[in-house]
């Protein structure tokens, strides 16, 4: 299966996205034959090889007259529509925009149909998303995923005025994601490659298991001497872990030397109930051999803010590390037995198809061994065993 990685570390642009499909292998004739069913009078596109901070990239950017014209989600979607692009980059197409849309409605208090975009809904950013969408099906990426996105800082000049890095409407989209500001003073992501990114990707992760095939470089519009501007697109075939059975998680960690062991079991509790996938302690020696905790808390990576607020509310620390990590799972899957003692549910495990794990519910076993007064291990007995009669 061919996967695609994009490395923001210097952030994204929707034309960079578009130059680093160019740079690895996207047919050029074909992007321009499929662009010219937009219906977009006098389009051009300028593809050429640049350099930043002295590495090569590629360039891509649409030529366009200047224009005024402010267009809704239902304009745009009429635009792609009726264009001759492929029904499933018409979808990623409308998909991508209908994202961009809510969140402009949702930072402006406004209805999604009554949004009309601003620097997003010019044609050059039309193009920009519907190259992209072109992009992912021609290169036959089944898969997409991508880094931390590198979002920049200081203040931006929109069309509402002068405005925070990152933009308004890029935060929403960016919402649940790992992001990081920097390295330079300047807007890095745009609210367009936001938009992009989040809709096609799977999920934001260090770089996933796969044999690299071909790497694409997309230059930005900055040039600097400090960095260099370029989103790399990285194509290979995905290794076995790699598969359905494979996620990232956040590891949330803090070490506590001033809070009681009530406040601890109390938090634990708490956010365990919160949706967290684990939690634990480990007893650990802090400066001046202070006897402590390590609080160790493991969730998905779109409840990380919700979870990080109920550390800090719990008051257990000032400050929280955070790591990434990628995780191997079995396809989980549950059957119901008949025993004597009741019907148990029975939690299984599979790799490739094949069950490899089984274990009984120990809450359905510890309540059907209070109700028959006999030892919660009798009932796990025959639990197992009427699974295995039945296999």
């Amino acid at each position: 299966m061919r996967i695609a990685y994009f490395d923001c570390s210097a952030g994204a642009g929707g034309d960079m996205i578009v130059a680093s499909m160019l740079d690895a292998g996207l047919d050029v004739k074909l992007l321009k034959s499929q662009l010219s069913t937009l219906g977009v009078k006098n389009l051009k596109i300028k593809i050429s090889q640049t350099k930043r901070c002295g590495l090569r990239a590629v360039s891509f950017q649409p030529i366009l007259p200047h224009q005024h014209h402010h267009r809704n989600l239902k304009e745009i979607t009429a635009i792609i529509n009726k264009s001759k692009i492929s029904p499933k980059a018409k979808t990623t197409a409308v998909a991508i925009f209908r994202k961009l849309a809510e969140a402009e409605a949702k930072v402006h208090g406004k209805g999604v149909n009554d949004i009309h975009f601003h620097e997003v809904g010019a044609l050059d950013s039309i193009v920009d998303i519907v190259s992209a969408a072109i992009g992912l099906e021609a290169l036959g990426i089944k898969k997409v995923y991508c880094s931390t996105l590198s979002v920049g800082g200081g203040t931006v000049k929109c069309a509402h005025g002068l405005m925070p890095v990152p933009a308004p409407a890029t935060a929403e989209l960016i919402k649940g994601v790992p992001s990081v500001g920097g390295p330079i003073q300047a807007e890095l992501l745009t609210p367009t490659a936001a938009a992009i990114l989040t809709t096609v990707a799977e999920r934001f992760c260090p770089l996933p298991a796969m044999t690299i095939e071909t790497i694409g470089c997309g230059a930005g519009t900055l040039e600097s001497d400090e960095f260099s501007n370029i989103l790399r697109l990285i194509l290979g075939q995905a290794e076995a872990e790699d598969s359905e059975n494979a996620d990232s998680v956040c590891l949330l960690e803090a070490n506590i030397d001033d809070v009681s062991g009530e406040v601890v079991g109390s938090a634990t509790g708490k956010l365990l109930k919160a949706g967290t996938l684990d939690v634990y302690t480990t007893p650990i020696y802090m400066k001046q051999n202070r006897p402590a905790v390590q609080i160790s808390v493991i969730c998905k990576i779109e409840d990380v803010q919700k979870i990080e607020e109920i550390i800090f509310k719990m008051g257990l620390t000032l400050g929280i590390r955070k790591q990434i990590l990628q995780r191997s799972k079995l396809s989980r899957g549950f059957v119901t037995v008949g025993t004597k003692f009741g019907r148990i549910k029975i939690k299984t495990g599979s790799l490739n198809g094949k069950i490899v794990n089984a274990k009984p519910e120990f809450a359905d076993c510890l309540c059907a061994a209070e109700k028959h007064s006999v030892a919660v291990k009798t009932v796990l007995d025959a639990a197992m065993a009427a699974y295995r009669k039945n296999l």
